[in-house]
C-alpha cells in the first residue's frame, strides 16, 4: 500500500508538472511570435516621483561634496599658514620671520610651477590618446576615383546652384569668321608681303629706268 500510495503521488506530481507545462506552452505570451514588451508594473506618475526624488538626492550630494571642499580648503589653508605671533618681536625677530615667509612663499611656486607642468603634460597625453583613439575607430578604405569631363556650365551651377544663370560656353561667344573675309585677309598679307621685293626691284638704276619707261608708255 505504501508503494502504492507513493507512486500514486509520484505520477500527480509529473501530471501536474505536465499540466503546468501544457499551460505554459499554450500560454498567451508563448502564442505571441513577434514577443511583445511586457508593460511596465510602475506607473507614470512614481516614475516622475521617481526621477525628482534621484534629482534631489542628487543636488544634496554636489551641496555636500562642495561644503567638503570649503572645508577641506580652510583646513589646508590653517595648516599650512598659521596665524602670526608678532607681539613682543623685535626688529631681528621680524626680519627673520620675514625671511621665512619668503623661503617658504619661494617653495610654494616652485611646487605650483611643477603642478602646473604636469597638469599641462597630462592634457597633451589625453589629447593624443584622444586622436589615438579616432585614428583606431575611424580608418576607412578611399574609395577608387574616376576622372570625369565636366563642362565649365556644370562646374558652375554645381557650385553656386540656382545663382549661375549665365551661359560659360566660350565657343558660342567666339567671333564668326567668313570664307571670304579669310580670301580678302590672304590677299592683303600677300601684297603686303611683296612691297619688299617691289622696293628692290625699283630701286638703282633699273628701277628708275622702268619708272621712266612705264611714264613714257603711260603718256
Amino acid at each position: 500500500m505504501r508503494a502504492t500510495r507513493g507512486t500514486r503521488r509520484t505520477l500527480l506530481g509529473i501530471l501536474e508538472g505536465r499540466v503546468k507545462l501544457g499551460e505554459e506552452h499554450h500560454s498567451p505570451r508563448a502564442m505571441n511570435p513577434k514577443g511583445d514588451k511586457p508593460k511596465s508594473k510602475i506607473s507614470a506618475s512614481r516614475k516622475l516621483s521617481l526621477k525628482m526624488l534621484l534629482l534631489t538626492r542628487a543636488c544634496e550630494d554636489l551641496e555636500r561634496e562642495k561644503q567638503d571642499r570649503e572645508e577641506e580648503k580652510v583646513r589646508y589653508l590653517g595648516d599650512k599658514l598659521p596665524p602670526l605671533q608678532l607681539s613682543g618681536l623685535s626688529l631681528d625677530d621680524l626680519q627673520k620671520l620675514c625671511k621665512q615667509l619668503h623661503e617658504k612663499i619661494d617653495v610654494v611656486d616652485e611646487e605650483r610651477y611643477d603642478c602646473e607642468h604636469k597638469v599641462v603634460k597630462h592634457n597633451k597625453d589625453i589629447h593624443e590618446l584622444k586622436l589615438k583613439v579616432q585614428d583606431l575607430g575611424g580608418k576607412f578604405k578611399k574609395p577608387a576615383l574616376r576622372k570625369v569631363r565636366v563642362s565649365a556650365d556644370e562646374m558652375m551651377r554645381a557650385l553656386l546652384g540656382s545663382k549661375h544663370k549665365g551661359s560659360m560656353d566660350l565657343r558660342a561667344n567666339l567671333k564668326s569668321v567668313k570664307k571670304e573675309d579669310v580670301k580678302q585677309d590672304k590677299v592683303l598679307t600677300s601684297e603686303v608681303g611683296d612691297w619688299r621685293k617691289n622696293v628692290e626691284a625699283m630701286s638703282g638704276m633699273e628701277g628708275r629706268k622702268k619708272m621712266f619707261d612705264t611714264a613714257g608708255g603711260a603718256q
